[in-house]
């Protein structure tokens, strides 16, 4: 089955959904509902951004109008780093966001949204929903007064932009890059000085020096971003997130607070989201490579040397965090159990 008839089955059953909702509440219509929801991505970001912009209309559609969760650009409502507190404080509706971004609140989080040289969006999503990450991942927001669901998918990322060409990983040490989660920590083991910065202050951090380099997502948001107007080596593949996860962060007594339907109707355009992203995020890709070939962009892939120097440095992390982390050591251990039950369909269902 393609991916166009994945998304068709996914929208089908997410409307299928909202009217079995419906029949199960009488006749009566969508109780009302008007939420505010700032996202980490303006509105304008391919994919990414778009994707709650899409979701907020779907919702809409989906409820007959009676429900709003109304899209704000990022910094509308709070700074985009500060999502977690003001979901748990109740003072925002919904953080629409990445787990990611919570790494200074619970570092293992980072495990939700990419992990290095981690699956693909299908076994990434077999792991949360099949192999105990969802568990895991609902307790910890569950502890914290919040529920999380997962809205968004996307393909694999590129693996930094800089400003020249280096021959090895060795070269960027002392590097100031921006970069996301768990691939942050393998950098910063390499020698690079990492930082996190939202992809809005990206940009103009990258223009006036504050960092050498920066990785952020894929070739179409990227170029969106406009980094290649300050670099011109976009370096392959992306080992930090072979496939990245997007969530949608509300308080969890105002989630409990909906009734069945309201919360059905979400969860269904939750999911018909993150179907729609994943497919998008294939397709624009080749389109978005060739428009920065034309304005001048390099595409450079790692060696194989240097993809196996920052694997083992990875596996170094995990050994550092796990012995100093017991949640850190939790979440990789239901992630790796599952990935070595999962590897016999791997290496028997697919060519590479």
């Amino acid at each position: 089955m393609g991916l166009k008839q994945v998304l068709k089955l996914t929208t089908a059953a997410a409307v299928s959904l909202t009217l079995v909702a419906g029949a199960t509440t009488s006749a009566n219509a969508v109780e009302k509902l008007k939420w505010k929801m700032q996202s980490a991505f303006g509105g304008k970001l391919s994919i990414i951004g778009e994707a709650p912009v899409r979701f907020e209309k779907q919702i809409m559609a989906m409820s007959g109008g009676a429900m709003k969760i109304k899209f704000f650009e990022p910094g509308a409502l709070i700074p985009v780093l500060q999502g977690w507190d003001a979901v748990k404080a109740g003072s925002i509706d919904v953080m629409w966001g990445t787990a990611g971004y919570h790494v200074g609140k619970i570092p293992a989080l980072s495990f939700f949204s990419a992990v290095p040289f981690g699956p693909r969006a299908g076994e990434f999503l077999a792991w949360l929903e099949y192999g105990g990450g969802d568990e895991i991942y609902n307790r910890i927001y569950a502890e914290n007064g919040m529920i999380g669901l997962h809205c968004v998918a996307i393909a694999p990322e590129t693996s930094g932009w800089f400003r020249k060409k280096y021959n090895s990983v060795a070269e960027l040490k002392g590097l100031k890059m921006r970069f996301f989660g768990l691939g942050a920590v393998v950098m910063t083991k390499l020698g690079v000085s990492t930082q996190l910065l939202p992809g809005a202050d990206i940009y103009p951090a990258l223009e006036r020096g504050v960092i050498d380099a920066t990785e952020f997502s894929m070739p179409s948001i990227d170029y969106d971003l406009g980094f290649y107007q300050i670099a011109k080596f976009n370096y392959y593949p992306g080992w930090h997130q072979q496939s990245s996860l997007g969530e949608m962060l509300m308080n969890k007594a105002a989630w409990e607070g909906l009734s069945d339907q309201q919360r059905a109707i979400i969860k269904g355009g939750c999911g018909e989201t993150l179907a729609w992203s994943f497919v998008r995020s294939e397709a624009k890709q080749p389109e978005a490579m060739a428009k920065l070939k034309a304005k001048g962009v390099t595409n450079v892939r790692w060696s194989d040397a240097d993809l196996k120097l920052m694997e083992n440095a990875w596996k170094e992390v995990v050994a550092e965090e796990s012995a100093k982390d017991p949640l850190f050591k939790e979440v990789y251990t239901s992630y790796a159990s599952f990935r070595e039950k999962f590897k016999v369909w791997k290496d028997n269902g697919y060519i590479d």
